[in-house]
């Protein structure tokens, strides 16, 4: 008697040590049903990679999140709404565009943008951007009949960016007195950079320099060489468009080699 009392217990102990590891690797038991704690993990996951982190605050939110959905997805399947067409078809493109996402990520991590590609697509850039930057001003007008009077007013001592402030009709740089910044000749249409950078340092131009926009006149305030940043403080950006350069073509390579009917 005191064998079988023995063995009865021990089997006990045996189930609940059992009914606890199944406890653990669910998150919860709803209506019967377990609920995997894998779910919980691949929210925790999706929550990680959004950026937010995941503090025990929000790990209870997912896991109270999981169980709400486990709830309603019993109800909506007691209704009978997943054998729907409209459901199927739903699942069918929630399938295919999981699944391309995972494509595009495992070529993403089998094909790396490298050190030595990154420092190729900078020294490009560089060597396209390389040359001389000028900061310019300038009074932008309709008439240039208007533009002959301003020129005229500031060669008798007239305030450039007074005059630029009350009549230029580019409201970006006419708010700061004319002045545009420094930038490259090329950030400009071909009338005004031509007209730019044949001036000197301090100089305006005598005539209107016409344009699409209307009728300019430039002074032009300085000139140096083009401030590039470095490799490392682009480097991220650099890596990203090179990523990007190389998935669109995998995905063109991928279109041309399918057979459509």
């Amino acid at each position: 008697m005191k064998h079988k009392l023995l063995s009865s217990l021990a089997f006990a102990a045996l189930l609940g040590s059992l009914s606890a590891a199944a406890v653990a690797q669910n998150v919860a038991i709803v209506n019967g049903k377990s609920v995997p704690l894998t779910r919980v993990e691949a929210l925790s996951q999706q929550v990680a990679r959004s950026g937010r982190p995941v503090t025990p605050e929000i790990q209870q939110q997912i896991k109270d999140e999981v169980i709400a959905r486990e709830i309603f997805m019993q109800e909506a399947q007691k209704q009978g709404l997943d054998t729907t067409a409209d459901f199927k078809n739903q699942m069918e493109l929630a399938r295919q565009t999981l699944l391309i996402r995972e494509l595009f990520a495992n070529y993403q991590k089998t094909n790396p943008v490298t050190d030595a590609e990154i420092q190729a697509e900078y020294d490009k850039f560089a060597a396209a951007n390389a040359g001389k930057e000028y900061r310019a001003s300038h009074i932008l007008v309709e008439k240039e009949a208007e533009a002959k009077a301003i020129i005229a007013q500031l060669k008798k001592g007239g305030k450039f960016e007074e005059i630029a402030k009350k009549s230029s009709k580019d409201p970006g740089s006419g708010a700061k007195g004319g002045d545009l910044d420094w930038a490259p000749a090329g950030n400009y249409v071909a009338e005004f950079s031509t007209a730019m950078t044949a001036l000197s340092k301090g100089q305006l131009t005598d005539t209107p320099v016409k344009s699409q926009f209307g009728y300019h006149i430039i002074r032009l305030d300085d000139v140096r060489d083009a401030q590039l940043p470095k490799l490392e403080e682009v480097k991220p950006q650099v890596a990203q468009q090179l990523q990007q350069k190389k998935l669109a073509k995998y995905q063109e390579e991928l279109r041309k080699k399918a057979k459509i009917e």
